[in-house]
């Protein structure tokens, strides 16, 4: 059995090392790790410039200027780090607007800890990536058989849904929104989640990082269900800014307003976040495409309708 100190600055390898059943081992984690709730009692190893109160335009403004100066978003609590003096310490290389970046902890590593530290990066850009990366952790935390065991169980949910829509023809058009001002499609695992679920995904494509797009595009491909899930933002999060979405001109004609299939959803916790919950985003997403085929019981906390 694995005794090795765990360090995780990212949400989903707090989840995957929880889902592992290594929680004793977690000594820290991000500013971002809020799952499971016990989790908030960790020390907290990094920290982000305070968000609040502004808008989704001026978070990505924010984002874009910092990046071209070549900064980082996020500060690595090095002392802290020192001080519970981790075995492993789980980052990612995936996005660097998203989390702790693999350069930003190996700077912040280097030559801090009297002992070495593995650090182990995620980069999932597709849901077979995603399991990967389980199987990766597990194996480095000295637990591949519960990786397996953990991947089989996600395996098994994922194919249930595929079996029971095997034999259902009406794939209807589904735009998954991941950013509102400016405007931004979910990509990366997104298309392929959306496809399991029984859509058709548009404006992005499986395993690409996701695209801004303009407002006419959205018109023109005139989706038959919009799911706006938001990076990083809560359902009441997105609902402050639902109105640009509202105000873009031809909005109200497309086909998924007018048939009433406008949902948010919670992209914190699901959407965005690569790790074993991802299963519970597909199973989100079954029940907003196919509602009379899948009841998982996440409308009102995973997921509302929006009600003109």
């Amino acid at each position: 059995m694995s005794s090795k100190k765990i360090v995780s600055l990212l949400a989903a390898g707090t989840e995957i090392v929880y889902a592992l059943g290594l929680e004793s081992q977690l000594v820290g984690c991000s500013h971002e790790c809020d799952y499971p709730e016990v989790v908030k009692s960790l020390p907290v190893c990094s920290s982000a410039p305070d968000m609040t109160g502004i808008s989704s335009k001026e978070i990505d403004t924010l984002v874009k200027k910092t990046l071209t100066e070549a900064l980082s978003l996020y500060k690595v609590e090095k002392e802290i780090i020192k001080g519970l003096s981790p075995d492993v310490v789980i980052t990612q290389t995936q996005c660097e607007v998203c989390a702790v970046s693999l350069k930003d902890v190996e700077d912040a590593l280097n030559n801090l800890l009297k002992k070495d530290a593995e650090i182990v990066s995620l980069s999932p850009n597709t849901l077979q990536d995603i399991l990967s990366d389980i199987k990766m952790v597990a194996e480095k935390l000295d637990v591949p058989e519960k990786g397996d065991a953990l991947i089989e169980e996600l395996e098994e949910r994922r194919d249930l849904i595929k079996h029971k829509l095997k034999f259902v023809e009406n794939k209807p058009k589904v735009a998954c929104i991941e950013w509102i001002e400016p405007l931004m499609i979910a990509g990366n695992w997104t298309p392929e989640l959306i496809e399991i679920a029984g859509g058709i995904p548009v404006l992005a494509t499986n395993g690409k990082h996701s695209p801004y797009i303009n407002t006419e595009d959205l018109i023109n491909t005139n989706p038959d269900i919009i799911v706006v899930s938001v990076c990083g933002f809560s359902i009441e999060r997105t609902l402050q800014e639902i109105n640009l979405l509202l105000q873009i001109p031809g909005f109200n004609e497309l086909e998924a307003v007018k048939n009433n299939r406008f949902y948010v959803a919670d992209g914190n916790h699901y959407f965005n976040r690569s790790g074993p919950r991802v299963i519970d985003t597909i199973e989100i997403l079954a029940e907003i495409i196919n509602p009379k085929q899948f009841i998982y019981g996440y409308e009102g906390k995973g997921w509302v309708k929006f009600d003109f």
